[in-house]
Order: C-alpha cells, then structure tokens, then sequence
C-alpha cells in the first residue's frame, strides 16, 4: 500500500512524518514541497508522480495530507484513506489546522498506529477507535479485564463499527434523503442531460445490538411485487418506482441480503453515519423550469426576460431560490424589473442575481432586465453562458420515498413500536443549467 504519509503546512514545513518502508526516504519530503507546495502554478492534479515516486495529496484549510508511494497502488483506496483520516481527526480535535494538529499530534501518532499497519489501513472506523483512544489522547492505563475484552472483541470481531452495551432512555432513528438535481437544459425546453447524486445519511440512538431494514421504491423490488399481486397502493401514489442506476453502501450493510432480496439490513453503527449513496438518471422531477428570452436591440443594448416554474405541489414551498443570468463582459448599466424578490447587478461576477426566499408550487414568476452596452470592436458575437440557478425544495427529486424502517432487538424488552423515527427530504441543485 504506501510507503509513508506526511503532513505540511502552508508553508512546506513537516507537521506529522511516519514511514512504513524502506524506498521512502527523507528526500521524498523535500520534492513534495518544492514541486507541489511551493509550486509557481496551480496544482489541478491531486497526484503528482516525482522521480518514480507517487504523491497522493490532499488538502483541508491550509493542511497538505500527502501519502507516499513507489508501487503501482489502487488509487481509489489511498484516497479514500486520505479522506478517511481527515474524518477520524476532525471527529477527535475538530478543525484540521496548523494549531490543533501541533496540539494533538502525540494523538494523531496513536491514530496512525492503530490505523495503519505497514502502510495497509486495518481499522478507521471513529466509533471504534474512541473505546480505546481517548480524546485527550492518552491511553486509559486502568482498564478492567471486561473493558479490555470488549475493544479487543470489536477490533477483532465481525461488527467493528458498534460497541456492545449501549443504553438511550428514549430510542430514536433520524433518517434524511438528501439529494442533488443537476440539469442542462436547451432555450427550447428540451431536456440535454440530467441525473440526481442521492445520499441517505442516518442518525441513530438505539440501545443495544439492534437489527434495522430498510426498503424503498426500488423498480426491481416493485415489479416484484406486482408479479406476485401484492401492490395496493402502487397505483395511488403518482410515480411507483425509480430505477437505481449505481448505488454504494456503508460497510455495515448486509450486501448478500441486498443482492438477493433487495432489502437492506444492518446492525447501525451508533450517532451519525452515511448509509448508502445511489444515482438515477430516468423519470426526474425537475423541480423548476428557466424560460430565457434573450434579445438584441443593436449593437448597444440587450433585453432579457426570464420566467420560472415551480413544478411540484402547492403544498410545497422551495427556499433559497437563486438565479444567474450572465451578462456580456462590456456591460456599461442594467436595469431590472422583477416581480417577486430582490435582483442586482453584480459587476464584479457579470451577472444578475436574483434571489427569492420562498416559493410555492405551480406557481410562476419573472424577472426583465435591459442591458446597456458599451461599443466594442471586438467582433466575436456574445457567447451566451448558460442561466444558472440554486434552491431547496422539501422532496426528493428522483422520487425516491421510503417505504419502511423497522427496528429488531431481541435481547432487550423494546420493539419497533417503542422506536421514535423521522424521516425528512431534502431536494438541493447542483450543476442547474439552462441555454440562452
């Protein structure tokens, strides 16, 4: 795996140094800083091969997390390392900056050495490694032989991400559906891509060793029961099903239940977590629609005029509504006209912003603006960049809904019944694009 990992500062000075192989030498330090950190032009590429030896390099504030290699290593994994290393010391210091990890590095070497073994991550799961690191980073020197049996058992054991013996007084289950829209959109409507980035991320407080499952309107699992006649209610609801395109889960989840069944079942780890990322690409509830209107009056002046559409219910009411309509580079003075929020011209940016804080669905509203330019004898036409915008709406716009969350726990004297579960959907833009 890799041969050493090395932590900087702004200025190329080694905050955390630990080599686990012989090939990695002092002067791989010194060529990470002289040709990435103190590099005259930007560094784009989060790998730099130097002198046959590759650096996997991060950076969080003004911290460079490098990891050091000479093999041919799967990068995805070194990454994921990095990143997973980023978790484990925000969850222990907070923010990873030049203080806190001069404050805590007797800490951050305790870490690595549970972490790390010859350059090969074991365990970084945070749950896991707070039974026996405490925050103070100082090993407890008196622990009883049970308390010692029970970190080795879960560092040894099948379920390392949870510790056995935990009590709530009130069991809870916090599930969110948080998922990204990105569109690009032609000036006649028509739909040029779109695909939805979901994530479910989990927050549970549970007692004991609980067994959850958890099932959604996935296309196979509904045609499977329409086969079989026991879809009631698939008709009432407007759309059935959506078909997952790719999905990840946390390691927790049972993937042979899930190839299988197509029910996700767990034991959680306790507190926060990320249970599963998934993409569609088919049947997208595109939650607004750009109408632009562009014209040229002359050489000197622009009219445009933008409409928008909320398309979901009129219960429902989108926030944080921004729209991005770009403007020429030669622009001399504007003038806007809308009917609902606040626009202005920001010339620094090019663009004319138009900010609405709640809107509700199937409604409608526009903005005009006329634009004065100033003469130019540049001849190349106005490129056009595409109108962007951002919002939130309390839905999810691949049509993902939750169809059960149930909760087990044999041992202990509560069922799913006793369990207190909310579950919230969140619908947010990313790349939300249309022509003009």
């Amino acid at each position: 795996m890799i041969g050493g990992l090395f932590i900087y500062n702004h200025k190329g000075e080694v905050l955390i140094s630990r080599v686990y192989r012989d090939d990695i030498g002092r002067n791989a330090v010194d060529a990470f800083r002289v040709n990435v950190i103190h590099a005259r032009q930007q560094v784009r590429s989060p790998v730099t091969n130097i002198a046959r030896t590759s650096f996997f390099h991060v950076k969080r504030s003004n911290i460079w997390l490098a990891a050091v290699t000479k093999q041919n290593v799967n990068a995805a994994m070194v990454f994921e390392f990095l990143y997973k290393m980023c978790d484990v010391m925000t969850a222990y210091f907070g923010k990873i900056s030049e203080e806190n990890i001069k404050n805590n590095f007797v800490l951050i070497y305790e870490l690595l050495d549970e972490i790390l073994d010859f350059g090969y991550p074991q365990n970084s799961e945070t749950g896991a490694l707070k039974t026996f690191i405490t925050q103070q980073g100082i090993k407890g020197q008196h622990q009883t032989k049970e308390e010692q049996s029970q970190i080795t058992s879960q560092v040894t054991g099948q379920i390392g991400w949870r510790r056995e013996g935990i009590k709530y007084r009130r069991n809870e289950l916090f599930l969110d559906v948080l998922e990204s829209v990105n569109l690009l959109m032609s000036p006649q409507g028509q739909v040029l891509s779109a695909h939805v980035s979901g994530r479910v991320v989990m927050k549970s407080y549970l007692s004991g060793m609980p067994e959850c499952k958890f099932g959604m309107n996935d296309k196979i699992v509904i045609d499977k029961q329409g086969k079989g006649g026991t879809t009631d209610d698939a008709g009432k609801s407007g759309k059935q099903s959506i078909a997952i395109d790719d999905c990840t889960f946390h390691q927790c989840v049972r993937l042979s239940k899930f190839d299988s069944e197509r029910s996700i079942s767990f034991i959680p780890p306790d507190g926060e977590y990320e249970l599963m990322r998934y993409r569609t690409t088919k049947d997208i509830i595109l939650p607004f629609r750009v109408i632009p209107l562009v014209r040229e009056v002359g050489r000197t002046k622009l009219e445009v005029k933008v409409v928008i559409k909320s398309n979901f219910k009129p219960s429902l009411l989108a926030q944080k509504i921004e729209v991005r309509i770009p403007t020429p580079l030669n622009t001399s003075g504007v003038q806007v006209i809308c009917m609902k929020g606040k626009a202005k011209y920001k010339a620094s940016e090019n663009a004319i912003v138009w900010k609405i804080k709640r809107m509700a669905g199937m409604k409608e509203s526009q903005i005009s603006a006329e634009i004065e330019l100033l003469p130019t004898n540049d001849k190349k036409k106005w490129a056009r960049p595409p109108i962007s915008m951002n919002f939130e709406v309390p839905f999810a716009p691949s049509g993902l809904k939750v169809r059960y969350l149930k909760v087990f726990e044999s041992k202990l004297n509560y069922s799913d019944h006793d369990v207190i579960k909310w579950v919230r959907y969140i619908g947010r833009s990313g790349i939300y694009e249309t022509r003009c």
